[in-house]
């Protein structure tokens, strides 16, 4: 596949470069069912003949095989051309084996134990495990990972800690990440992040962090980088049965979508082309991050988001009540590759 080279950003002050399509790597810590080595393997090197080079994943991915599969996958590669992230709140802790993980959504041995911890000392003891399985001699953003019942120490402990980390150059840059908008937007406001991750919260059907987050954002030059697309399915196969959230998706919601997949098609636009482009019409937006087990569903998302979208798509969007009159849309633009 040829590269289309997608052009690169800067997550806020920081510095670091990142791709304007990102890789999140949740699928490779067998998320809901098994990918084998090799479907890993390969949807990383679909991503990077893709041009993309910015990476993404956690502890909490697999029990920690999200990050050894990922660190094997990248090691080959110059580290200084990509940029990889990885998440702090949850520490593993090996137990004898209780059957799989699937409560927690993956298919994987139950051999660890996640426990929650947003110290100082956790954060470090984090990222030390955390560079141990991924083989690499850096993280290049760290992000406190759904902090959402933890404010208080994550905020008091945590936070600080990765400001002291930053300062001593172990990773270069930090954030938060979440799938609700009120409380990333209080670590914009009172926080020195570089970048929060946003998931689900600004899509076709959902611009729930156009309210504050990304307003706020802009205002201090913090970067956002945006997850969940697809609300989890329902904006890459809109149908009933489809999962918004993953749940089931309201009825209503089934039908805004298809009505939406209806105005793209006589465009000649696939939904998924839209899905992906659309947050990127914020300015505070650095990255879109899609999730992928295998290299053709990288290779789609390279290819959606290099697809052209008409000015006049966006303006029927609009027109219809399909889209708010005053979100941004990226009009006028090139694709991104």
């Amino acid at each position: 596949m040829h590269a289309p080279h997608f052009a690169r950003t800067t997550l806020g002050p920081s510095g670091v470069p990142v791709t304007r399509l990102s890789f999140g790597a949740a699928a490779m810590g067998n998320l809901y069912s098994e990918v084998t080595p090799a479907q890993g393997a390969g949807a990383v090197d679909a991503a990077w003949d893709a041009g993309i080079r910015y990476f993404d994943t956690a502890p909490h991915y697999g029990l920690g095989l999200s990050e050894r599969r990922l660190g094997a996958a990248l090691r080959p590669r110059p580290r200084r051309d990509y940029v990889l992230s990885t998440k702090v709140g949850r520490i593993l802790q090996p137990i004898p084996v209780k059957g799989d993980d699937l409560a927690h959504g993956f298919a994987v041995p139950a051999d660890h134990r996640r426990v929650w911890d947003f110290s100082a000392r956790g954060v470090r003891r984090s990222i030390g495990e955390s560079l141990r399985r991924l083989g690499l001699d850096r993280i290049d953003v760290v992000y406190l990972h759904d902090p959402d019942d933890h404010m208080d120490q994550a905020l008091k402990e945590a936070y600080p800690e990765l400001e002291r980390l930053r300062a001593e150059g172990v990773v270069s840059a930090i954030g938060v990440g979440m799938n609700q908008t009120s409380l990333l937007t209080r670590f914009v406001r009172d926080t020195d992040v570089d970048a929060v991750l946003c998931a689900g919260r600004y899509t076709l059907l959902d611009q729930d962090a156009l309210g504050t987050l990304l307003p706020e954002a802009q205002a201090r030059r913090k970067s956002v980088v945006i997850g969940g697309v697809f609300n989890s399915g329902l904006l890459a196969d809109p149908k009933p049965g489809a999962t918004y959230d993953y749940r089931a998706a309201p009825p209503e919601l089934v039908q805004r979508a298809l009505s939406i997949q209806t105005v793209a098609e006589r465009h000649g636009v696939p939904l998924r082309a839209l899905a992906l482009r659309f947050p990127l019409g914020h300015p505070a937006v650095a990255t879109v991050l899609v999730g992928a087990r295998s290299r053709y569903e990288v290779q789609d998302a390279a290819a959606m988001l290099a697809t052209s979208v008409p000015d006049d798509l966006w303006a029927e969007l609009r027109e219809e009540g399909l889209l708010p009159a005053d979100v941004p849309v990226p009009e006028g633009e090139t694709p991104c590759a």
